[in-house]
């Protein structure tokens, strides 16, 4: 069985330590912050401050890592393999880090399992494709022999959320490594304890010290820095399109490339013809999993006129089962992440009945769930007007937005009315349909009377307008962490 790292403090909080060259490192301050479970309001762990001189640190063991005997003489393969161990690892120790995520994150138990199994996934994934990324050959003239091969950028920055640690971790470091990149990881400092123990699983599945570093601290402290820092040779970031404006300076500021992930405004169209049965309960999941703190979260909801009623008295009757409570009770949703997001929340919730739109249904809190905590219930409103900020803004909760509608070019229209183009769903039983408007939106991903594909490790995600840049998971996110160069020898 691996030993993690927490150890106590003289306050009885755990205390977990950065990964930095292979080794558990406090800050070079000795400072560390509190992290705050969702579910009580009170602090069970502590993790470094780093600052910009622990950034200093990370970012040289991944750039003499690059190098080194030990990464740069294995093969693809051999990279591969280290991935599937550490899937492997993942896997074994599938109960501790789960737990950990669901503690960390507020998200109920069997969600926290399910990341945990889609992170190993990605391993297993990258692992696996490591060596199948080839280059071509490029017919020119009868002397010469062309070709392309794909390198890797370097030293590649990821800065992580706090919603879902592990997967979008493991879909950056999995592609980032199978590539032959070093990675320096700065997770949120609201949840990062699973990215911590999984980097300890790294050192003990053949990562060479300094390939994969993840240290903690403040976005404005250590996540600046790092997006700044002049060895880095590439940048991910999962967050807000604000933050991402910033990472996308810096990246400017040093002429590297980024991958940015910025959210979503990600509508549902319901037309006359779709199987209600088959479309609410999943639209339902897609709005209470994680709170709502998901990027692709279909929350909005376009309903067509003739389906009006009925979608109301199925939604109104689903919502108000709801219950949101502890993680470990393993209800329908949990707390979400701080109280800084239950008063954002709040506020959209607050402006929607000031502003007369209808709750058609909310949920209950359950009566044990501690009041320190950071609950809110399950609500979904409408009709709600196009221009209203419960249409056009993410709200990040289990907040739920119908939006009638009567012609297929309306729903186009008010589909791509956001400034968000990250995920659309689309429900009805004409193909042809399915197929005009799903050419017709401005999104990274459509899906037909389906939605999220079951994570989707394979498909290729990410967004256009404020939704981003880039394409992560899939093959395509391996051409994304590596360079295409082109060769020509002359044979004359």
């Amino acid at each position: 069985m691996t030993e993690f790292s927490a150890t106590l403090n003289s306050q009885n909080l755990k205390k977990y330590r950065s990964i930095i060259n292979g080794l558990q490192c406090d800050a070079s301050s000795g400072e560390t912050i509190d992290m705050i479970c969702p579910s009580t309001g009170l602090p069970y762990a502590t993790i470094p401050r780093c600052t910009a001189s622990d950034v200093g640190k990370a970012v040289s063991s991944a750039r003499t890592a690059l190098t080194s005997k030990e990464w740069a003489s294995l093969s693809a393969g051999q990279r591969g393999e280290r991935l599937l161990r550490l899937a492997e690892l993942i896997s074994q120790n599938r109960d501790h880090l789960a737990e950990l995520e669901a503690h960390d994150t507020g998200k109920p138990l069997s969600q926290g399992y399910g990341d945990i199994d889609a992170a190993a996934q990605y391993f297993r994934f990258y692992g696996g494709a490591a060596d199948k990324i080839t280059g071509e050959t490029l017919p020119i003239a009868v002397d010469y022999l062309a070709m392309t091969v794909r390198e890797p950028h370097g030293v590649v920055a990821s800065i992580v959320p706090w919603n879902y640690p592990m997967q979008i971790f493991a879909r950056v470091a999995g592609a980032a490594l199978a590539m032959g990149n070093t990675l320096v990881v700065k997770p949120s400092e609201d949840a990062c304890l699973s990215i911590i123990e999984t980097a300890n699983l790294a050192v003990e599945a053949g990562f060479p010290a300094g390939t994969l570093n993840v240290l903690t601290g403040l976005g404005e402290e250590a996540g600046a820095a790092l997006s700044y820092n002049p060895e880095v040779d590439f940048i991910t970031f999962t967050g807000s399109p604000d933050v991402g404006t910033l990472i996308q300076s810096a990246a400017a500021r040093n002429h590297i490339g980024c991958t940015l992930e910025l959210g979503g405004k990600s509508p549902q169209i319901i037309f006359e013809d779709a199987d209600l049965n088959k479309a609410l309960p999943v639209i339902q999941d897609c709005i209470l999993k994680n709170g709502g703190q998901t990027c692709s979260a279909g929350s909005r909801v376009l309903v067509h006129q003739s389906r009006w009623e009925e979608t109301v008295d199925i939604l109104r009757t689903a919502f108000r089962n709801t219950v949101s409570g502890q993680y470990k009770d393993n209800l329908d949703l949990g707390p979400l992440i701080n109280s800084s997001q239950l008063r954002r929340v709040n506020t959209f919730c607050e402006q929607a009945e000031t502003d007369g739109i209808p709750l058609i249904g909310e949920g209950t809190i359950a009566p044990d769930a501690p009041t320190e905590g950071y609950y809110t219930t399950a609500k979904v409103y409408g009709p709600v007007p196009t221009d209203h900020p419960l249409a056009l803004d993410e709200v990040f909760g289990p907040v739920l937005s119908l939006i009638p509608f009567r012609t297929e070019e309306e729903a186009i229209r008010i589909a791509n009315g956001t400034p968000y183009g990250l995920v659309a769903g689309i429900w009805t039983k004409d193909i042809a349909r399915a197929t005009r408007v799903a050419k017709a939106i401005r999104s990274g991903q459509v899906f037909v009377n389906t939605y999220g594909a079951g994570g989707g490790v394979e498909l290729p995600f990410g967004g256009v307008k404020k939704s981003g840049h880039g394409r992560e998971k899939g093959f395509e996110a391996l051409k994304e962490f590596s360079v295409l160069k082109t060769i020509v020898v002359s044979h004359a």
